[in-house]
């Protein structure tokens, strides 16, 4: 489970949208508590350091990106719970590439952009033995 605000989706949407036609990606930065639920308190937005052809359809989280934003977690006495990032023109579900690309525990939200425009939010988790997510329940938060 991952516990999001209303405000924390319409952020993920708008980034989404801005990036678009292009997918957007950041971090879920907040608490892991008991039975696996994820309590997203902050957004940690990242530009996508693909290369300017494949963003249409990947993202890339540069090493140092990723160590800046555990860095401002830490600083807030938080920690990374999970990844976002949009699906241009394609369903708010992960690719066989993000299967490829994830880790177990975290949360993915996947948002669905279509001809600009936020459709559909959904968030994902790798399941142990790691051959394929399965959709995580959001619950809404504060």
């Amino acid at each position: 489970m991952l516990q999001l605000t209303s405000e924390q989706r319409i952020q993920i949407a708008a980034h989404g949208e801005r990036d678009y036609p292009y997918e957007c990606c950041g971090l879920l930065l907040g608490h892991f508590e008991n039975e696996g639920k994820k309590v997203c308190a902050e957004l940690f937005p990242i530009s996508n350091a693909r290369e300017e052809a494949a963003k249409r359809n990947r993202f890339l989280i540069r090493p140092e990106e990723l160590l800046r934003g555990e860095r401002h977690a830490a600083a807030k006495g938080l920690e990374v719970v999970g990844f976002y990032h949009s699906h241009p023109d394609h369903p708010a579900v992960p690719s066989a590439y993000d299967l490829e690309h994830a880790w177990p525990v975290y949360s993915y939200i996947v948002v669905a952009i279509k001809s600009g425009h936020a459709e559909d939010l959904r968030s994902w988790e790798m399941q142990t033995d790691r051959t394929r997510f399965a959709e995580e329940e959001i619950l809404k938060g504060n």
